[in-house]
């Protein structure tokens, strides 16, 4: 048989190039899953007290956060560090945030309050004013040696964090370094499933991209050395409003020569989202800031990382497209075996290819993660194949992000907190 027969000629070229980018992917994913290992391997020692060589700055962005502002500033404050400061920029709240952080009373914390009409203007913005106030408050310090760390209004940095990061600062060309996310509360399927997303992103598309020093930044546990912070302020500051400012910043760094890291030893817990529907909407938010980046194609193309460095992180920009043609293919197929052109059972002698396509990527990211996890590999297997079905879960959030940013929705509305009276502390 001939293959393709009858099929409409523009559905057989989309089901071809949906095919390369599959193919392309396990073959990216295998040398991305080898990569990370000898970089999770070969990680830089941590010396104890290294971190005392450095100052930390910590920056928490809080709107209407009175869940969890307080867990959250605890934890900072117990962080066993010789030198270290938080910024929390209270942003507008209009709940008990203000009189939470008003009980703590300690030299190493700085309650930075805007008021409307400056407040509440982007996560941006309320980093951008903590930048400021870091040179206010540090006027003679060495820039080279000062760490800046974003952690969420819910999130747990571990007391290891500081000391695993400062290993890879040691390094004068890095100039970020991104700790591992992990979900505190995975008590429910999506908020497992969360936890496996996030480590199965830092195990192996991060860290297998260490070896470039070109791995993302995220928005919570980023650590950034304050001389590459200020390698790239423009207009307010060094972050811009962007849906996922975080990425963008990262990319940015990156631009202007900055190394970066992923540490898979460092750790910072944040909640998950146990509800589909505010998870849709939070990654339909992450989607399209991941649409807004691809400006920023051009920047990284230039970036002074050797060619091969800079075609994978060129590719890896542009993965909502190849994410949408695989989705297509997919609505596509259906849509042929429903008419008639397709069997909708595929032949016996090709499910084995069938299976391999589909779940080989899930497959080694999740035996990455086996051992932070606590999973050995025939649960990370089985795991591998509920997360690839969560994964698809997901997939329509894209859509949803291309007819935003297609419009002019650009807002985005902030995710409930959990009460801690129902996650493990």
């Amino acid at each position: 048989m001939i293959p393709f027969e009858g099929i409409p000629l523009a559905a057989q070229l989309l089901l071809i190039v949906a095919f390369i980018v599959i193919v392309a992917m396990c073959f990216w994913t295998t040398a991305l899953f080898v990569r990370a290992q000898r970089a999770i391997a070969g990680a830089p020692a941590a010396r104890p007290q290294a971190d005392d060589a450095w100052t930390w700055v910590f920056l928490v962005a809080a709107l209407n956060e009175e869940i969890t502002i307080g867990d959250s500033v605890e934890r900072l404050l117990a962080l066993d560090l010789a030198d270290r400061k938080i910024i929390v920029v209270d942003d507008g709240s209009d709940d008990a945030t203000p009189q939470i952080l008003a009980g703590f009373s300690d030299p190493n914390l700085y309650v930075l309050r805007r008021d409307l009409p400056d407040a509440r203007k982007g996560k941006a913005q309320a980093l951008n004013a903590a930048y400021h106030c870091i040179g206010q408050g540090l006027p003679d310090a060495d820039r080279e040696r000062v760490i800046v760390v974003v952690v969420d209004a819910d999130g747990r940095i571990a007391p290891t964090a500081p000391r695993f990061a400062a290993a890879h600062f040691e390094d004068p060309e890095v100039g970020g370094v991104q700790a591992l996310v992990r979900i505190y509360n995975r008590t429910g399927f999506l908020t497992r499933m969360q936890d496996v997303e996030f480590s199965v992103y830092a195990s192996v598309y991060q860290a297998g991209r260490n070896h470039a020093g070109t791995a993302g930044m995220g928005g919570n546990g980023q650590f950034n050395r304050l001389s590459a912070l200020d390698a790239i302020v423009e207009g307010d500051g060094p972050w811009r409003h962007r849906l996922t400012e975080d990425q963008d910043l990262g990319l940015r760094l990156l631009a202007a020569g900055w190394k970066s890291r992923q540490e898979v030893r460092a750790v910072v817990e944040q909640q998950g989202v146990p509800r589909l529907r505010p998870l849709l909407r939070q990654r339909t938010r992450w989607a399209q800031g991941n649409l807004q980046a691809l400006d920023l194609l051009g920047a990284t193309w230039r970036s002074p990382f050797p060619r091969p460095a800079r075609i994978e992180e060129v590719l890896y920009l542009m993965m909502p497209l190849w994410q949408t043609v695989i989705g297509a293919a997919l609505v596509a197929a259906i849509a042929l075996a429903g008419l008639g052109f397709a069997p909708i059972v595929p032949a016996a002698d090709v499910l084995p290819e069938i299976y391999i396509l589909a779940f080989a990527n899930s497959v080694l990211g999740c035996l990455a993660t086996r051992h932070a996890a606590g999973r050995g590999w025939p649960r990370a297997v089985v795991v591998a194949h509920v997360y690839a079905l969560y994964s698809w879960l997901l997939f329509p959030v894209l859509v949803r992000a291309l007819v935003r940013q297609m419009g002019t929705q650009r807002e985005w509305a902030r995710t409930d907190r959990v009460p801690l009276e129902s996650v493990p502390h």
